[in-house]
């Protein structure tokens, strides 16, 4: 009797560290993950030479043609188009390099046609309003009040136009948004805002802190130490 029990203590010890190693397990970023925070990172910098070698680190990991595009078509509306450019010019580059090779990459699904039926500004405030996990009708900030044109822009453009683009998640735009202006600096409230976003759409505590960990190795040291003092006022402030 005394050993059944016995018995019944390792199992059920062995299910509980089997779950606590899949609840770990589950919270890392899986190297797709962090070759988005890679290209991102060194795009928005123009460090292209860093940026070959995320980019075929990326493919080889897993990451589908059309991810990577849209990951850098992406980032223009934090890093602009010519950063944007250069990275889509950089990566046609390798995908000619790895073909030559007798590599054949992984295309991946297309985007879906963005429908034009409704109005856009309507549509980017309700993705705005699902990200920030509240309504908009409130009063707006004072850039906004002072330039009503880039209240329109944004919600037109970033948030309906690319948001609404289907190939990325609204969760993996996230990533590669912050992983932008972690990596350009001195954008902290920003930073804030959009670090706030992620933990809003999924990502968890520990993924960003992976995240910062990840920034050392692309971005300069006051750029990274900004991000992690960001992240845990952000992390404080929600416990």
């Amino acid at each position: 009797m005394k050993m059944r029990l016995i018995m019944c203590l390792f199992i059920v010890l062995g299910y509980q560290l089997n779950a606590q190693n899949t609840e770990v397990a589950t919270v890392r970023l899986s190297e797709q993950e962090k070759g988005i925070i890679l290209i991102a990172s060194y795009t928005a910098q123009g460090k292209l030479v860093n940026l070959r070698d995320a980019l075929n680190e990326g493919l080889n990991n897993g990451l589908t043609i059309n991810e990577i595009k849209e990951v850098l078509v992406h980032l223009y509306a934090y890093a602009g188009f010519p950063r944007s450019i250069r990275g889509l010019q950089t990566f046609l580059g390798v995908l000619d390099d790895r073909k030559s090779k007798g590599i054949i990459d992984e295309r991946g699904v297309e985007a879906s046609p963005i429908s034009e039926t409704q109005d856009k500004y309507d549509i980017g405030k309700k993705i705005l309003e699902s990200l920030v996990g509240r309504s908009l009708d409130g009063p707006k900030p004072a850039y906004q009040e002072f330039s009503p044109e880039v209240d329109r822009f944004l919600k037109e453009h970033l948030f309906a136009d690319i948001f609404e683009r289907d190939v990325l998640s609204h969760k993996q735009r996230e990533l590669v948004t912050i992983s932008v202006i972690a990596s350009l600096g001195t954008l902290e409230p920003m930073l804030k805002s959009h670090l706030n976003l992620s933990l809003n759409v999924g990502w968890q505590q520990e993924q960003l802190l992976q995240f910062t960990k990840v920034l050392e190795g692309t971005t300069t040291t006051e750029n990274a130490t900004a991000a992690k003092i960001v992240l845990k006022e952000i992390l404080d402030n929600r416990k």
